[in-house]
């Protein structure tokens, strides 16, 4: 009876550690962010001034690690198959395909094929506006929409179809889920009161958003399900308080995978709990940032702290070093040819584009379920200080 007691007594304690935990580290990302914009615009004046002396200085920051009704009916998202991506702006000066480097096959095969890829920016500047790109493997970039630089960063995310995206929008006063076409097209303020520092998740056929609601002051308050398509918007709030952030939704419209306390954690539809990714703990590896879930939720891409490695905080972090398999924990082998890991995405079919450091830029490889590489391609220069927000077949 006693061992009983302890155990229940520390689960709750963890619980209320959990929801600390997600408060506090939305305070710190918020000071961070601050502080690189701080860090980016007092760069810029030092620019200037250096000009005006005749003498050029070459100042860059450095990268950033990158209530309603409870018995509201629950959504499950049923996937529709991609459709064929709006047409998009102007391809940009100077953005050029890249040829396969020496010792990529350069080729697909019929049955594995690299989407399209979509890019924001990686790190933090002097600019209020950072422009989306959007390039397949053989083609030119292509400029998109411009966002708030520091929502482009940490909240905006590709639909599963490639044609809208999905932000939040900060000002001193509030901040506002906003959706839009890739072009910039059809813009529309779905909601107020959303937390900016977890980014929204697009539902597998592209409908449904999850975010996490607030309160007046930006106190993380509870997730929710918005239906973007409804007339009135219709939200429906997932029980009890937020347990983790920046939320990944897999292809097949069944599993929800967060980041928590020190790991990962998978959800259904309706915010009942699955199970937790083995291999993290307190003292051990750990994780807050998640990049891509395959499309029946069996592996993650994610960045994996080591043991007494700074566990960072809640802001979006895209990179990552590993791909665990969901159920045991253990990491998947890739063919990285000895080079350095720098963000991976899952398609539809399982295959994944693996993106690796490649002399002074990247390359992407395609990598097939089993772990094998089907062709590799070089990014164009022009992508070589952006991130890659989504892959969309």
């Amino acid at each position: 009876m006693n061992d009983q007691r302890l155990r229940l007594d520390l689960t709750a304690l963890a619980d209320e550690v959990t929801s600390v935990d997600l408060r506090d580290r939305t305070l710190r990302t918020s000071r961070r962010l601050g502080i690189q914009r701080a860090v980016a615009t007092s760069a810029a004046a030092l620019v200037l001034i250096a000009a005006a002396a005749g003498t050029a200085f070459a100042i860059r920051p450095d990268q950033s690690p990158s209530p309603l009704p409870a018995d509201t009916p629950s959504v499950t998202a049923t996937p529709t198959p991609s459709a064929s991506p709006t047409p998009t702006p102007s391809t940009s000066a100077g953005d050029t395909p890249g040829a396969p480097p020496s010792g990529g096959s350069g080729t697909n095969t019929p049955t594995v094929e690299f989407g399209k890829l979509f890019y924001g920016p990686a790190s933090v500047t002097d600019a209020e506006m950072a422009n989306l790109r959007s390039w397949h493997p053989g083609d030119s970039p292509v400029r998109l929409l411009a966002l708030p630089e520091l929502a482009a960063i940490g909240s905006a995310n590709i639909s599963p179809d490639g044609r809208r995206v999905a932000w939040v929008e900060s000002d001193d006063s509030e901040s506002t889920l906003v959706i839009a076409d890739v072009d910039g097209s059809d813009r529309q303020e779905m909601r107020t009161k959303v937390d900016p520092h977890c980014a929204p998740a697009w539902s597998a056929d592209g409908r449904h958003l999850l975010f996490i609601g607030t309160k007046a002051m930006g106190e993380p308050v509870r997730h929710g399900v918005l239906d973007t398509r409804s007339d009135k918007r219709t939200v429906t709030w997932w029980p009890g308080q937020p347990r983790g952030c920046h939320a990944l939704w897999s292809a097949d419209g069944r599993t929800i995978a967060m980041t928590d306390y020190v790991g990962v954690t998978l959800f259904g539809t309706d915010g009942t709990k699955k199970r937790a990714v083995p291999g993290f703990a307190v003292g051990g590896s750990t994780s807050n940032d998640i990049a891509s879930l395959s499309s029946d939720g069996s592996r993650i891409a994610l960045l994996v702290r080591k043991p007494n490695e700074d566990a960072g905080d809640v802001a979006r972090e895209l990179r990552a070093n590993a791909v665990i398999d969901t159920r045991t924990g253990k990491q998947v082998t890739l063919p990285l040819g000895g080079r350095t890991l720098h963000q991976v995405y899952f398609q539809s079919d399982r295959s994944m584009v693996v993106r690796v450091q490649s002399g002074s830029g990247y390359a992407v490889l395609l990598v097939d379920e089993d772990g094998n590489k089907v062709s590799e391609t070089a990014e164009p220069a022009s992508l070589k200080d952006m991130q890659i927000l989504a892959v969309v077949d």
